[in-house]
């Protein structure tokens, strides 16, 4: 079912048609906060009032136009000032094939460098989400070089890739925010790991480099993007033994997911951030959080017949 949700997030036909389609339009709402920013931002601010910190996503990618991603960009140079006025404590996060990396390296670090600016001016921060295999090269290139000269930008890492750990080893030095997740693309098993337990195995492995003293000392700052309770509790456990207070590194989840686990390790003093999307673009990213967990399919056609 995980290897059908992924093909069937990359087919352009049937995504033409789910677009369309009003009842999947109700069942994506689960994942996603709505197709305006400011809808998106009156989630985020509820999230707020719940003690939850958010971090912004305007759904888009593999843009083949140089004025789509010139739109894309300006999105979020309107969404950060909205963040700003409205005092709401939320980062935007975002995607490099969106800003243009198709159309070009150049052109794309022109967009991303705009972006990180106009954050820096804020005060806030962006973070490169990690895409396809075929991006990784390039998406940790710019990075490093923005990384030179803008402080507030992080990216994130996949636990489900073979490489991963020793992209980590080279970022730690630098300080890297990172955002550590499984892994939501379609790889082969040459490059990345094919059974859940190696991917979790993995997970384990590379928080426990992020959530090290050593990494702390270097400004490395852990981002443990889960749902699963079992990788909460580990990140715990590491974060204790390496003296690590509950806000010197932070827990992501997804819009929709688990809320009350969200709320009680809030409860419990930890940093808990909520990755909020919005756009029209939104079945890629809504079919690749089935696959993730493809029991979220029945789930939300459930809910969706209740209606």
């Amino acid at each position: 079912m995980r290897s059908i949700l992924l093909y069937l997030s990359r087919n352009k036909r049937l995504e033409s048609f789910i677009l369309h389609f009003e009842l999947a339009r109700r069942a994506a709402r689960r994942f996603i906060a709505g197709e305006t920013m400011e809808e998106a931002l009156e989630v985020v601010r509820g999230l707020n009032e719940r003690g939850l910190l958010a971090t912004i996503d305007h759904l888009g990618e593999n843009v083949n136009s140089e004025a789509e991603a010139l739109a894309a960009a300006e999105e979020y140079l309107k969404l950060l000032p909205r963040i700003d006025e409205l005092g709401l404590r939320s980062h935007a996060s975002l995607k490099l094939t969106q800003m243009g990396l198709d159309i070009g390296v150049g052109f794309c670090r022109e967009n991303l460098e705009r972006i990180v600016a106009r954050a820096g001016e804020l005060g806030n921060f962006v973070r490169i989400d990690m895409e396809g295999s075929a991006y990784t090269d390039r998406t940790l290139a710019l990075f490093r070089e923005l990384r030179k000269k803008h402080a507030n930008v992080g990216l994130a890492l996949q636990a489900n890739l073979r490489r991963t750990e020793r992209d980590l080893e080279e970022l730690i030095p630098l300080g890297a925010n990172v955002r550590l997740c499984k892994g939501a693309y379609k790889e082969p098993p040459s490059i990345a790991f094919p059974q859940k337990r190696e991917v979790d195995a993995n997970y384990i492995r590379l928080m426990e480099m992020l959530l090290s003293r050593e990494a702390r000392a270097k400004g490395a700052y852990a981002a443990i993007a889960t749902h699963d309770e079992r990788m909460i509790a580990k990140a715990k456990e590491l974060a204790a033994r390496a003296g690590l207070g509950p806000e010197e590194f932070e827990f992501q989840m997804l819009l929709g997911i688990r809320r009350r686990l969200a709320e009680e390790l809030v409860r419990e003093g930890y940093r808990v951030r909520i990755y909020v999307s919005y756009g029209t673009a939104w079945y890629p990213f809504y079919m690749r959080r089935l696959a993730e967990r493809p029991a979220n399919l029945l789930f939300i056609l459930r809910n969706v017949f209740k209606r």
